[in-house]
């Protein structure tokens, strides 16, 4: 509220200093008979007091209308110091010029993630995107909390993610990926909505409380939707059923940027001579020592170990298994 009655008494400001321009200009005009030059600078040299004299002798109704205007310009004037300096002192001009410098960082981008919320389950997407070094935009309602992202260096709007205006400030239009894990599933869902009107093309990742939204959310144009406490629940029956298998698999997790042991590329991103060919003619194992060991067809599905006669045909994926210095090696020729 507060910075609404700043915004709102600069507006006021602005207003009020064009209309007695405005009408000091207008006035000289009708009662000197000035051309809108000279009557514009009269007008100026009046209502800031340089001490100019005039270009012609006034009349009386001209001296009275020159008093008027001096002493609307002091009251204007006084008012728009005042106006300022409660603005400049509440941080709110900082914030304009913060807001702005974000504004550009966000235009610069395309085909980065939206994260809407920044609670345990989005800090944990934005570690793994930062691992990977994907650009992101994280989208987060509390102000202390965005003030502690602007602290640490990560790129975010403050504002209500389910709002059209706050998605498009952080850049859906251009945005690949969106991942809200907001901690209400009606905010989710209607954040999914609101990127299938804004941005078809995006892909949707949605957080989900209760088992009765995972068909909403879905209907709704999420790609997929995750069940955290679902998933640990499963994942800690998992360590006693299978424990070494979980394990094993914990271990291929992306832990930080060097100790990676899974990553996908896309057929599209190999050198032309390999599109039609087959994994066998890419050899990925002698040039990089990793080992492909899913691939992801034109229909997304998932083929697991797939045979060396396998074609590599455009936009498909290829999941690749490696060591972290053989990931290393395999993004520095991929």
């Amino acid at each position: 509220m507060k910075i609404n009655v700043l915004e709102s008494k600069i507006n006021k400001t602005l207003f009020l200093v064009v209309t007695i321009i405005a009408l000091g200009t207008i006035g000289y005009m009708l009662l000197s008979h000035y051309s809108f030059v000279d009557a514009l600078y009269m007008t100026v040299i009046t209502v800031t007091t340089v001490g100019f004299g005039e270009l012609k002798p006034f009349t009386s109704e001209e001296k009275i209308f020159t008093i008027f205007l001096i002493l609307t310009s002091i009251t204007i004037f006084g008012y728009a110091v005042s106006a300022f300096s409660e603005y400049l002192a509440s941080g709110r001009l900082f914030e304009h010029f913060k807001h702005r410098k974000v504004e550009k960082q966000i235009a610069n981008l395309k085909g980065h993630t939206i994260v809407c919320g920044y609670g345990r389950n989005g800090k944990q997407a934005i570690l793994k995107l930062k691992n990977y070094n994907k650009n992101f935009v994280v989208v987060e309602r509390n102000k202390e909390v965005s003030e502690f992202l602007d602290s640490e260096g990560i790129l975010n709007i403050n504002g209500d993610a389910t709002l059209d205006e706050t998605l498009m400030g952080a850049g859906i239009d251009k945005a690949a990926n969106l991942i809200t894990a907001l901690p209400s599933d009606a905010d989710n869902l209607f954040v999914v909505l609101t990127v299938s009107q804004l941005n078809i093309k995006c892909k949707v990742i949605s957080r989900a409380s209760n088992e009765s939204s995972y068909s909403k959310l879905k209907i709704a144009g999420a790609n997929n939707v995750i069940m955290p406490d679902k998933l640990g629940g499963d994942h800690m029956a998992s360590l006693v059923v299978t424990p070494d298998v979980i394990e094993f698999v914990d271990r291929l997790t992306v832990e930080g940027e060097t100790t990676a042991n899974l990553e996908e590329i896309a057929v599209n991103d190999l050198p032309k001579k390999y599109i039609g060919k087959t994994l066998l003619d890419l050899d990925l194992r002698k040039k990089t020592g990793c080992t492909v060991i899913g691939l992801v067809n034109l229909d997304k599905e998932y083929i697991i170990n797939p045979e060396a006669n396998s074609a590599l045909i455009a936009g498909s994926l290829l999941i690749v298994l490696g060591r972290p210095p053989q990931i290393i090696k395999l993004r520095e020729l991929f």
